[in-house]
C-alpha cells in the first residue's frame, strides 16, 4: 500500500485503492491541457487528412484543442521516436502507419524500438493505395505498365512517402508480384513525392486513395488500379488489381492512433473508446467513404493482434527483397 493510513481501511478497499486510484483518477481528468496528435509526414498527405478529421472531432467530446503536429522524415520514425519518448499522460499521441508498426525491420537501428515504446490506442482505418503515374507514361493500364517494367528493367523510378512507409512496402509487393523492377525513390512524406510526380520527375507512385481523386480529375496524375481487392467509389473506372492482371496482388494501407507505451491502461482505453465513438459517428463514416476509406476503430487487443499479423506478413516482403535502411 502507498500510505500508512491505508492500513485503517477495510482490506479489500485498501487492496483495490493502491493499484487502480492514480489511474482511474488521471483517467477522470483527461485532458488537462490540448492534445497533440504527431503526424509523422508532411501535411497534406493521407495521414495528416484522417488525423485533422478524427482530432476536430475529439477536441469537440474532450473540450480541449487537438493540434496535428507535423514532424516527418525517416519514414515517419522521427515522429514516432517523439511520441513513444512523451510522458505517459494521454496528451501526446501519433498517427501511425504500417512502416512504423509492422515494417520497422526494414531498418538496422532505429533509437527506440516501436514494438515496446509504442502502445495502440486503435486501428482507425484500412484504404487501398492507387496505382498512379505521370500522363508522359505511355502505358494506359496495368497489363501495358507491367510489359513496360519488363522491357525496361530499373528504368521505372516509383516514389514513396518514405522508406518503409506503407507507399513503399505496396511498391516492393508489386515488383514481386508483377516481376519486374523499379527504382524505388524515397521521400519525406508523400505531398513531395506527388510534387515530383505531377512534375515529371518519377514516373509512378502507390499513393493512398483518398488524395488521388481531385489530381486525377485535373489531368495532373493517371489512375491505373487500386490495391485493394474491390473497386473503390472514390475512384470510378479504376479497377482493382486483381481484375487488372494481378489477381494475386493486394496491398492495403491503415492508419493507426498510437500512444507512448507509459500510458496507464485504464487510459489507454479511455482513449479507445473516444476515438471509436467518434469514428462511429454518421458524419465521419461517411467522409471516410468520400475519402475511400473504411472505417475499422479496433479494440486495443484487437489493434495488438492486427499489428502482429501485419508485422509477419510485410517481415517476409522485407527480407524477400532484402531491404535495408542503416
Amino acid at each position: 500500500m502507498r500510505r500508512r493510513s491505508l492500513a485503517l481501511l477495510p482490506l479489500a478497499t485498501a487492496l483495490g485503492a493502491a493499484p487502480l486510484g492514480a489511474p482511474f483518477a488521471q483517467t477522470a481528468a483527461f485532458p488537462t491541457r490540448p492534445v497533440r496528435i504527431v503526424v509523422p509526414f508532411a501535411a497534406g498527405g493521407t495521414a495528416d487528412v484522417l488525423a485533422r478529421l478524427v482530432g476536430e472531432r475529439l477536441s469537440a467530446k474532450w473540450g480541449q484543442p487537438v493540434l496535428v503536429e507535423n514532424r516527418p522524415g525517416a519514414g515517419g520514425n522521427i515522429g514516432a521516436e517523439q511520441v513513444a519518448r512523451a510522458a505517459g499522460d494521454g496528451h501526446t499521441l501519433l498517427l501511425g502507419t504500417i512502416g512504423i508498426h509492422a515494417a520497422s525491420s526494414i531498418y538496422a537501428r532505429l533509437p527506440y524500438n516501436p514494438d515496446t515504446d509504442l502502445a495502440p490506442v486503435t486501428v482507425l482505418a484500412e484504404m487501398p493505395n492507387a496505382l498512379i503515374v505521370h500522363p508522359s507514361v505511355p502505358a494506359q493500364n496495368l497489363r501495358e505498365l507491367i510489359a513496360l517494367a519488363r522491357a525496361q528493367p530499373g528504368a521505372l523510378t516509383f516514389g514513396s512517402a518514405g522508406s518503409g512507409s506503407s507507399t513503399h512496402m505496396a511498391g516492393e509487393l508489386f515488383m514481386q508480384v508483377a516481376g519486374v523492377q523499379m527504382t524505388h525513390v524515397p521521400y519525406r512524406g508523400s505531398s513531395a513525392a506527388l510534387t515530383d510526380l505531377m512534375a515529371g520527375s518519377i514516373q509512378l507512385m502507390f499513393e493512398n486513395v483518398p488524395t488521388v481523386p481531385p489530381l486525377a480529375r485535373a489531368g495532373s496524375v493517371r489512375a491505373l488500379a487500386v490495391t485493394s481487392a474491390e473497386a473503390v467509389d472514390a475512384l470510378p473506372g479504376v479497377p482493382p488489381a486483381t481484375q487488372a492482371g494481378l489477381p494475386d496482388y493486394v496491398a492495403t494501407a491503415w492508419m493507426t492512433l498510437a500512444a507512448p507505451a507509459s500510458v496507464p491502461a485504464p487510459l489507454l482505453q479511455r482513449l479507445n473508446a473516444d476515438t471509436v465513438a467518434v469514428l462511429n459517428e454518421p458524419a465521419i463514416q461517411d467522409r471516410l467513404r468520400q475519402l475511400g476509406a473504411i472505417k475499422r476503430g479496433l479494440s486495443v487487443e484487437e489493434s495488438r493482434r492486427f499489428f502482429a499479423e501485419e508485422t509477419r506478413k510485410w517481415t517476409r516482403v522485407i527480407q524477400t527483397a532484402n531491404i535495408r535502411v542503416n
